[in-house]
């Protein structure tokens, strides 16, 4: 398989798990800024970088609206910021 046709597979894949997540974040009641309400927790830390790499492998993510909006308000906040893989030394 070659390097075109892995990405697609992997957008396929991103793209299923992010729109079932995407739609349970919209129909929860607890979901706020983040993922539950407006304190940063273990989901929020778990999606942010998925969408990091999902970008990077050029997942439209806007499509996901709620995640999308829960990404943009955890890259303001200075620990999500300072985490981000884009700014690692190591980040490929």
């Amino acid at each position: 398989m070659d390097d075109d046709a892995k990405d697609a597979w992997y957008r396929h894949w991103v793209e299923a798990g992010f729109a079932t997540l995407d739609a349970h974040l919209v129909g929860d009641a607890r979901t706020g800024k983040l993922c539950f309400g407006d304190t940063p927790t273990l989901a929020d830390a778990c999606l942010i970088p998925q969408v990091f790499k999902a970008q990077r492998f050029k997942v439209d993510t806007a499509k996901f609206s709620t995640i999308q909006r829960i990404y943009d308000h955890a890259m303001q906040l200075d620990a999500f910021a300072r985490a981000a893989l884009g700014v690692q030394p190591d980040v490929e």
